[in-house]
């Protein structure tokens, strides 16, 4: 086991080692560091683990390794399942290729312009990110070239088959010289994805880095039983109580996604969506607004979630109850980044109990269960959080220019108790 050797020299070059150093990386995670040593080997990878592990770097580090810079054809190929996931993972590997100037890495998604594509293709990129009906535009116009692809990453191999992509995974594959380097990385092993391995991938090396209870330790689980029209209520009582400030709601549904954007909206919650139906240019304004806190409630699918890299969502919220115990994994997940603890709160109706505790039992979790805080206590909640910040800002003074502009509203028939009155009750009842 070379450990945390491989982010020194020899194993990494000088500018690649510059890069991380840079993007805070100290030491590498579990991925990294089973799967670079054997990627720089040119062995076929399959790669298991779950979202968050730092799998990006894993392959990207040892691809930029292997290509030569000085050769301008496409010399390796990322496939995913996603717009998201590829610009995140084409920004990424920029990211780390920033001290190799004449690395060109191109992505290549359904939302940008096919034609300004065309061009960056042209022009002889090393690597090529992009998403399989896309990649397959790129092949039959025969402006993508597959001659000199030595590397191919399947990242999120299994959403991409659970969204229907094998056939175009294989044909992509099959356009791509035998002799290729592949690495497949999955969060989970259904019977397709071994059968995808068996036919692509030469002797690959199994890394598996899941841990047993298939669980996010650092988050804090609970769950609330509520009727199902109850939910949305419950939802705007929970981001009150806990004066929420960034929180990732997730839908089974895209027709969920809107209703609820609607009723969070129309009580003066700052929520936008995020599902498939959106063109990209939103999505990634709504990402970016996101990220910086312009929007403090994103509601989406799992599937318009996949590439979510945000390290400030301080809750998740399981506003319907996932199908499957990985997909709840990944969920919760987004609100543990860095190393910080999370919160995630799951909504469960009285038929769900029973999924839910299959979700405990395999993943060896327990899942909290708490009450619904009644009206009078969001109340108090919010009185309490206000009465602190009154007293937080006397405490620092430096009021002199709103005392005036208090003095200004008051006269012969209102006094300063009335006026703090009236200004509690805006407070409170969120009055303008």
């Amino acid at each position: 086991m070379i450990g945390t050797e491989i982010f020194k020299d020899p194993y990494l070059s000088k500018e690649i080692r510059k890069s991380i150093k840079e993007m805070g990386f100290r030491e590498p995670t579990d991925i990294q560091q089973m799967c670079i040593p054997d990627i720089l080997e040119g062995k076929d990878i399959i790669g298991q683990a779950q979202t968050g592990t730092g799998k990006t770097a894993a392959f990207g580090i040892p691809m930029l390794e292997l290509i030569d810079p000085s050769v301008k054809k496409t010399q390796s190929l990322v496939i995913c399942p996603t717009r998201e996931l590829a610009g995140q993972v084409a920004e990424e590997i920029s990211r780390l290729a920033k001290y190799i100037p004449q690395v060109k890495i191109v992505p290549v998604y359904g939302g940008l312009s096919i034609d300004a594509q065309i061009i960056e293709l042209r022009k002889g990129p090393q690597m090529v990110v992009g998403t399989p009906g896309r990649i397959i535009d790129h092949l039959e116009r025969q402006t993508l070239q597959t001659d000199d692809i030595s590397i191919v990453v399947l990242d999120e191999a299994d959403e991409m088959l659970n969204m229907g992509f094998r056939e175009d995974i294989e044909k992509i594959l099959e356009k791509i010289p035998a002799n290729r380097q592949t690495l497949l990385f999955s969060a989970t092993m259904p019977k397709a994805i071994i059968k995808l391995s068996e036919n692509y991938l030469k002797d690959p090396v199994h890394i598996k880095v899941v841990k047993k209870e298939l669980t996010v330790p650092q988050v804090r689980q609970y769950y609330f039983e509520v009727k199902e029209n109850a939910k949305p209520e419950v939802l705007r009582r929970l981001i009150e109580a806990e004066n929420i400030k960034s929180a990732l709601v997730f839908c089974n549904a895209k027709k969920e996604v809107d209703k609820l954007v609607v009723k969070l909206r129309s009580r003066g919650y700052p929520a936008e969506a995020l599902h498939g139906d959106i063109k990209q240019r939103q999505r990634e304004q709504r990402m970016d607004r996101f990220r910086k806190e312009d929007i403090g409630i994103l509601i989406a699918t799992d599937v318009a979630a996949r590439g979510i890299d945000i390290d400030n969502i301080e809750v998740v919220f399981n506003y319907d109850l996932p199908q499957e115990p990985e997909i709840y994994v990944h969920r919760i997940g987004r609100t543990a980044r860095a190393g910080r603890p999370g919160l995630a709160y799951t909504l469960v109706t009285s038929r769900e109990t029973g999924k839910l505790d299959t979700i405990t039992n395999i993943t060896k979790t327990d899942i909290l269960k708490r009450e619904v805080p009644a009206s009078r206590d969001i109340e108090r909640i919010k009185e309490n959080r206000i009465a602190d910040e009154i007293r937080m800002h006397i405490r620092r003074g430096q009021l002199d220019k709103y005392d005036e502009f208090v003095s200004g509203i008051a006269g012969d028939d209102m006094n300063y108790r009335q006026v703090a009155a009236a200004l509690a009750k805006m407070l409170l009842k969120g009055e303008k």
